[in-house]
């Protein structure tokens, strides 16, 4: 039977004798535990054990309850084992970052525990948890096979990217207010008769945001239509949610599965191998994650540059300034937030679309799905900074507009609280100082949740 009397990858043809089934199990954890890179933050080595014990719970891994238990023993006295993020290919699950996340349950390894690292052992002592004695049946592989690290890394971007996107309709509806747009690309006609949920939701949402300003007001008839960066926000944002909600689904099947290999069925004790632990059904998704929190940013930008540009904002001054020359204004807010829209190009070449063999060609296509899940998240913070610069250039704008006093004062109510809260760290730029602690000051904010709860005591049906 595959790595349960054998050996494993291309030795699965060497036959192991029954007094070395054990050895061959931890050898296994240990030849594996070979990744590198940074160290995995403790959230993701949560999520990593959660997901890890939920599919050994389901029965057809052939391990130990102890083993179970001893994953659930970490994860309830928050013993991190130390993993690092680069080493996976996403084939044969994520064989390197699964093993050192195994090593400590042995005794071996690296943990965090109590905010100080130390040896595997010492860290078991201190939370009172007993090591492994051993590793049996097909435990080495039922730990380090799967696809727990992808999964769990590729989960937590999804869930911060989608807090972006119903960000970036709430910032890119105040940049709206500051642009002066037109409310008609938001008619519920047009979108009903395209039918794209995504687009609808968007449209909906924008309409919600953009509701009671005077500014937008009196506008409406300033011209004919906007260019693309406004009047399209329906459909810009509307494809990232619906790629975003492809991968949800993707995602949630995923969290629920048995992903290691060979597997066993009780009903007529069939031990049969497959290959449930290749990360292709994740690989795709995150690199398809990758690529809208990308056109997030995209779009976001684009904003950006319309209302530092004088000859694209609708009468602002020149990069929001009231002194133009002795001061830059916001000049190079747009510059960082180019900077990274450009690397989100780099990383959104899909990691799917390459493989590598292995194993001495056994393992001869693999995911690379791990590679997607890293990427999306690389991509996403770059995606929250955009937003974070987006935002503050938007109240910018917005203060510049009320003092040329086109269109008069009044912002939306949602628009002043979220105004109003920025302008509680970031004062108005009236001259050039110091900017980085700003910027800082708003990427905190985008990252902190705070901006959506906001918007939801405003809009409690914000989607």
């Amino acid at each position: 039977l595959y790595g349960i009397t054998t050996g494993f990858g291309s030795l699965c043809t060497k036959n192991i004798s029954p007094d070395e089934l054990g050895t061959l199990q931890e050898n296994l954890i240990k030849s594996h535990a070979c990744s590198v890179g940074e160290e995995i933050r403790p959230v993701i080595i949560k999520l990593m054990m959660l997901l890890k014990a939920h599919a050994l719970s389901l029965g057809h891994s052939g391990v130990q309850v102890i083993t179970v238990q001893r994953i659930l023993d970490f994860f309830n006295n928050d013993v991190m084992p130390i993993v690092y993020d680069r080493g996976s290919l996403g084939a044969s699950g994520d064989l390197a970052p699964l093993a050192h996340m195994t090593l400590p349950m042995l005794g071996k390894g690296e943990a965090m525990y109590e905010g100080v690292k130390m040896p595997g052992a010492e860290a078991m002592a201190k939370a009172g948890i007993k090591t492994l004695d051993t590793l049996v049946s097909k435990e080495g592989l039922g730990m380090t096979n799967g696809t727990c690290a992808m999964t769990s890394v590729g989960a937590l971007a999804l869930y911060d990217t989608i807090c972006a996107a119903q960000l970036g309709d709430v910032i890119a509806s105040m940049s709206f207010e500051g642009l002066t747009g037109l409310r008609n690309a938001f008619d519920p006609r047009i979108h009903q008769v395209r039918g794209q949920k995504g687009q609808m939701l968007v449209a909906a949402n924008m309409r919600k945001l953009l509701d009671g300003s005077e500014i937008l007001d009196n506008c409406q008839k300033d011209r004919v239509q906007d260019a693309y960066a406004l009047r399209c926000i329906p459909q810009l944002h509307g494809a990232c949610r619906d790629a975003l909600e492809y991968v949800r689904e993707k995602v949630e099947i995923e969290l629920n599965a048995v992903t290691d290999n060979p597997l066993m069925f009780l009903d007529d004790e069939a031990v049969i191998s497959g290959g449930n632990f290749h990360g292709e059904p994740m690989a795709l998704p995150f690199d398809f994650l990758g690529i809208a929190a990308s056109e997030i940013a995209d779009a976001s930008e684009r904003r950006t540059e319309r209302m530092v540009n004088p000859a694209l904002s609708n009468g602002l001054t020149a990069f929001l300034t009231t002194q133009a020359g002795v001061n830059s204004g916001f000049m190079i807010v747009q510059y960082a937030a180019a900077s990274m829209v450009s690397e989100n190009k780099i990383y959104a070449h899909p990691a799917s679309v390459d493989s590598i063999p292995s194993s001495a060609n056994q393992e001869d296509i693999v995911s690379m799905g791990t590679t997607a899940a890293r990427k999306a998240k690389m991509i996403l913070q770059n995606t929250q900074d955009v937003l974070a610069d987006e935002l503050m250039t938007a109240c910018q704008a917005i203060d510049i507009r009320r003092r040329l006093n086109t269109h008069g004062q009044g912002m939306t109510p949602l628009h002043e609280a979220l105004y109003q809260h920025v302008r509680e760290k970031v004062a108005f730029y009236e001259i050039d100082r110091e900017i980085w602690p700003d910027i800082r000051a708003v990427e905190a904010m985008i990252r902190s949740g705070e901006l959506l709860d906001i918007v939801k005591e405003y809009i409690p049906d914000f989607e």
